[in-house]
């Protein structure tokens, strides 16, 4: 079954290196989406004050699986290296983080659930454009938001620029709901936790750090055993 969250990648009040980490990330993360079959729309990006960076970026995610996805990634992110705009900073951890926006309440647009109501168009001085009902109101019954359009002497066509705008403006409604709901968890995003990443990455290439086998402790019992031979 699938299933929408609403991410995003922040940088916090972190430097130029940390908005240089997220739009890093970003590109793994989205690389990451592609076995999980994780469909992706941007909803909202900030960039950062240098080229190729990024302050805060909203991502919507939508299909199966986002949740399993998602525990290898909500969290801090921790990348080690060197900076590229302070050559003489010693500093080599910097944090970003990624949290999931929870409280906004996703809806689809379905043009198909739009009501119509036709009415005679009017014109200047109260005059009828003409004495047919060419004027459209369309109407989102979920949101009660509604556009009127008398532009043309054609009901059909002013019935299919009503549906244009008023899917613009519900795109734009959704927009100013996610904005607010990033406001009520901004504090949490500035304060990003430094230690216990999730996800640690080294280096100018981003390599995951993994762990080095090195069979220390089997060439030593091997040793030990030849000695008792």
């Amino acid at each position: 079954m699938k299933t929408k969250r609403i991410i995003q990648i922040t940088a916090g009040r972190g430097p130029n290196e940390c908005t240089q980490v997220v739009a890093k990330i970003l590109k793994i993360f989205l690389k990451e989406l592609a076995p999980e079959i994780i469909e992706y729309t941007i909803l909202n990006r900030v960039n950062g004050y240098e080229n190729g960076t990024i302050q805060t970026i909203t991502i919507q995610l939508e299909g199966t699986h986002i949740d399993q996805f998602l525990k290898n990634w909500i969290g801090t992110i921790l990348w080690i290296g060197t900076s590229t705009f302070r050559k003489n900073n010693k500093r080599k951890n910097w944090f970003i983080a990624i949290f999931e926006i929870t409280n906004t309440v996703l809806f689809t647009i379905n043009t198909n659930k739009f009501i119509f109501q036709t009415m005679r168009s009017s014109g200047a001085g109260g005059q009828h454009v003409n004495k047919v009902s060419s004027a459209v109101r369309a109407i989102c019954p979920i949101t009660g938001l509604s556009v009127t359009v008398q532009d043309t002497r054609s009901q059909h066509q002013n019935k299919k620029i009503a549906i244009e705008r008023l899917v613009s403006k519900l795109e734009n409604y959704q927009m100013e709901l996610l904005k607010k709901d990033t406001k009520n968890e901004w504090q949490n995003l500035l304060n990003v936790q430094r230690g216990n990443p999730i996800r640690t990455f080294k280096g100018s290439d981003f390599k995951k750090n993994t762990k080095i086998k090195t069979y220390k402790k089997q060439r030593n019992l091997l040793k030990q055993e030849l000695r008792n031979f």
